[in-house]
Order: structure tokens, then sequence, then C-alpha cells
């Protein structure tokens, strides 16, 4: 009875007003998914810092990443099993979270130059510290367990 009656043209613009409507009358915020998403990075972000922090102050040593010189123990244990970094790796965690939260695929790219400047300007000038330091028992630390994760 239809059969080739109705113009495709007039059959898309038919199913196009029908899907606007549909996405009209049924909006699916994802405001709330997207902040659920974002607060398990910063959560994850924080455990980093926050095991980091710990395992340092168990072994008695300095937190203070400016003076890496002041090291009196190398931490192996722990969440050092995972990164020689964790605390980096959470600040990580936590800007992955900010970018989620503002929803910027641009925003978290900036998580590569936090990555870069960190590695180049904090981490390898700790690295050569430790090395120092601590000498051999470094160096095999550092060939088993990677610099972030």
């Amino acid at each position: 009875m239809l059969n080739n009656k109705i113009p495709p043209v007039l059959v898309v613009l038919f199913f196009a007003g029908i899907m606007a409507l549909v996405a009209h009358y049924s909006v699916i915020d994802l405001s709330a998914f997207i902040s659920y998403v974002a607060a398990i990075f910063v959560v994850i972000g924080g455990i980093f810092c926050i095991a980091g922090v710990v395992s340092f102050r168990l072994a008695k040593t300095t937190v203070n990443p400016n003076n890496p010189e002041q090291a009196t123990e190398l931490v192996t244990t722990g969440v050092y099993k995972l990164s020689r970094n964790p605390m980096y790796v959470g600040f990580a965690f936590i800007l992955l979270g900010w970018g989620v939260w503002l929803m910027s695929i641009w925003a978290i790219a900036c998580i590569a130059g936090f990555v870069a400047y960190l590695t180049l300007f904090q981490i390898i000038p700790e690295e050569r510290a430790l090395s120092k330091i601590f000498g051999q028992q470094y160096t095999d630390y550092m060939n088993r367990v990677r610099r972030w994760l």
C-alpha cells in the first residue's frame, strides 16, 4: 500500500524529527557519571600520594622533594613496589580527575606536559641524588620498578 509512495528524503526528515523529540524528552545527563569518574581518579591519586608519604614516614626518611640528598632510607616496599614515584603518580591521577571533570580532552592532554616537566626537572635530579646516596641498591631498584607506572 505505501510501497515506494513516500520519498526517502521525507522518511529521513520524519525520523530526524522523531529523533529530535526523543532526544529532547529523554536527555541523559552525564554530568553525574562524569563527576563519579572524576572523583574515582582523584581518590586513586590521593591514595597513591598518602601511601607514598606514609611509607616515607614509616621509614623515618624525608618527604621533602626539594632535598632528596637528605634521604636516609631507600623505600622499596608497599606502593614503592609499583612505582618509584607514587606521589607524582598520585598527582597525575588527580590532574586526570580534574581533566575528566572539565570534560576536555585538551585539558587531559596537559597531563603529558606535567609528566614531562616533572620527569626532567624533578625526578631525574632526584634519581641522580639517590644514586649517589644508595649506589647499586638504588640502581637495582631502578631496574626493577618503573619510574611512573
